[in-house]
Order: C-alpha cells, then structure tokens, then sequence
C-alpha cells in the first residue's frame, strides 16, 4: 500500500529542465529583473497594486509586523492574534514588544470568532487585528470588516494556508492594509522557500520594500528616494550605504522568482483540484461532532481538510495503520503552546482548547486523486460513525 501524503511537490520535472535551461545562461541568482517581474504578475493574479517577494511567509509576518510599528500605524500596542493560527504567525508581536490579544475561534470557519473579537475591541481598543484563513477557509469577512471599522482597527491577513479561496468576489489576502503568503513545499504553490507581502497601501509597501533590504532605498522609486534623502541631507554616493529605518535581510533569490513564475502558470487548475476535492470530502465524510459551516459566498481551495473529534486517538491510530498521513490541526491553541505558557501562563478559549485537543488534518493537494480521497473518507467515517 502507498502512502498517501499530506503534500505533494508542485514543483514538476519539466520545470526542473526549464530552471536548468535559464541557469545554463549564467543569469544573476540574486534579487533582480526575474523578482521584479514575479512581484507584478503575482499583483495581477493576486488584484493587488503591490507585492514584496521575501524568503519566507513566516518573513513576511515578520516584516509587516515590524512595519506596522516602525511607519507609526498603531495607536497602541495591543494587537488581537488569533489562538487558532502559527507560530510565526503571533511571535513577531512579541518580539517586537507589542501586546498579543488571543482570540478564540470561530465554530464555523475555525478562523477568527466574531463575538469575542468584538468584546476584545469593546474591552481593549486594539491597533490591528491579525487573522488567519485556516487551511484555506475564508474567515467571516463582512463581519469582521465590519468591527474592524467600528473601532478603528487595522486588518492583516495571514493567507499562507488559502492561496485562491475566496469570499465574495474577492480573493483572501485583498481585504486589509497587508496580508502575507507562504511558498513553502507543500503549499499551492512553491519556490522551495519564499513568500509575498502584498498591499494597496503604496506608503506602507515603501516601508516593506526597504525593511526588507537592510532599511536602505534602493528599490525604492526615484520619487520616494529622493524625499527621504532631501529630508536627511544624503547625496546620491552616501546613499548607496545610508539606512532610513533599521531593517532586515528577508530577500529571496532571483532563482526562486523563476521557479514562482512557472507555477503561478498552473496555480489557477491547482486551486481548482484542491476546491474539487475539499467538495468531495465535504460530501463524503460523516461527522456528527463538528462540521465546517461555510458561507455561501465562500469558496474554499483548502491546504488540508480538518476533523474535530473525541476519537482523535483511535483515528490518529486508523489513518496511521491505513498509511495516510495526518497532523494536529495546525498550532491547535497558541494559548497552549510552551512559548506563550512560558510567557503569559496557559490560556485555554473555548474553541480552540477543543482543537487544540481534538483537532487533526488529512491530506489535500493538488494530485490527490478519487481513490484516494475515497480512502481517507471511508477510514474517517468507519471510526467515526
């Protein structure tokens, strides 16, 4: 019997021949042209006017994190992160000294809870809001919009695990002043490692662009350079070594834009299978327990398809003996999780203690064929029922 994998490598061997072929010319590896054209086409598939390719989505976090304090966007340091989401999705918050808020779950979506984001708004008065659309699945974005304009609240969404589901019209990673991706192995898509800031905020993507290269303004536009060195006296040689904010190394390489230029070619047909088969999981697997409740307007390419159950174990032991690979339903709770106990002591939420307790995932990618879904659905279901 084969495994049936969580992932599957979307990088093909034909564009191993093509990458082969482009470093047979002896091209720059390093940030340049090939980045560039990554970014705007990215922008275009994507319905945003800017994006930032850096070397991971956990950077991405990061960057936009850092970017938030240092342009002076946040009125004070309280930040809502959900308690469903991922490490690096929540540490930069803290190490840059600001204050997390967990939030709990939402029943439904398993994405923000509308309830107590909104009592954490009542209570708190936060600066930004950091959500994340679990495994793909839309957050309910009316509503959180809707609170977040209510209290002035700024809007990140960490869309690493949902590349192409939408809500409404839109595509998750549009709604907010940024949101991040991850083309980590075993996402959508891939560039080995790598990621994307996007955003419509032409002001806050120049803080990003120059964070994300030491703080210097090379690749900043002659407009934008030339304020900030009339505003610090700097002459067009001292620029060249002249840092405005105190930035990162977070740059990724030319050679990995070539790779993410390839895949964006198939990304739309990779959504598509993924959305085909959450439908068919969604279809198939009976539980009582707990079930998504997606809105209408949702639609859903999912990175994995998540169980809740009090049979966790027993089914862990099934899938295990079936040789279909599983995980815990991402982080389960950060409120959880050594680092935050060690920090702030344990904080159990509701909905997210039961994922954290109950929760798993199964496969989803974009070669995962009928018999095998219908395996997995067969496996859940007879321990399940």
């Amino acid at each position: 019997m084969n495994v049936i994998n969580l992932v599957k490598d979307t990088i093909s061997f034909e564009e191993i021949k093509k990458l082969t072929a482009w470093l047979e010319t002896n091209p720059r590896l390093t940030k340049g042209q090939q980045t560039v054209e990554f970014e705007d086409e990215w922008s275009r598939w994507l319905g945003v006017k800017h994006s930032i390719f850096v070397n991971s989505g956990s950077s991405a976090n990061l960057a936009i994190t850092y970017a938030l304090k240092i342009a002076n966007r946040l009125k004070n340091n309280k930040v809502v992160v959900p308690a469903v989401s991922w490490a690096t999705t929540v540490a930069p918050v803290i190490q840059f000294g600001l204050e997390p808020i967990l939030c709990d779950a939402c029943p439904k979506t398993l994405g923000i809870d509308i309830e107590n984001f909104r009592q954490i708004c009542e209570k708190e008065r936060p600066s930004a809001l950091i959500l994340v659309h679990v495994l793909g699945i839309p957050c309910r974005m009316d509503e959180i919009i809707n609170i977040c304009n209510e209290y002035d609240v700024l809007l990140v969404e960490d869309t690493c695990e949902s590349v192409g589901s939408l809500y409404g019209e839109k595509k998750l990673g549009t709604f907010g002043i940024a949101s991040s991706f991850s083309f980590y192995y075993g996402h959508h898509l891939s560039t080995i490692e790598g990621g994307m800031i996007c955003t419509n905020d032409t002001e806050f993507y120049n803080v990003l662009k120059s964070l994300r290269c030491h703080g210097w303004d090379r690749d900043l536009d002659d407009n934008t350079q030339g304020k900030l060195r009339e505003k610090h006296g700097i002459d067009d040689f001292r620029a060249l070594y002249s840092f405005y904010y105190p930035g990162f190394n977070l740059r990724s390489t030319d050679l990995q834009a070539f790779l993410g230029r390839n895949q964006l070619l198939k990304l739309d047909s990779m959504v598509e299978q993924r959305r085909r088969n959450f439908l068919t999981y969604e279809e198939r697997i009976s539980n009582k327990f707990w079930r998504i409740e997606a809105e209408n307007k949702m639609m859903i390419s999912s990175m994995a398809y998540p169980i809740i159950t009090p049979k966790i174990e027993e089914l862990v032991k099934e899938l295990h003996r079936n040789q279909i690979e599983t995980r815990p339903l991402i982080c389960g709770s950060i409120g959880q999780q050594p680092f935050w106990k060690k920090i702030f002591g344990e904080q159990k939420l509701p909905m997210a203690s039961l994922v954290h307790e109950k929760g798993l995932y199964v496969p989803n990618n974009h070669e995962l064929n009928t018999g095998e879904i219908n395996l997995i659905c067969d496996v859940i279901n007879n321990v399940l029922e």
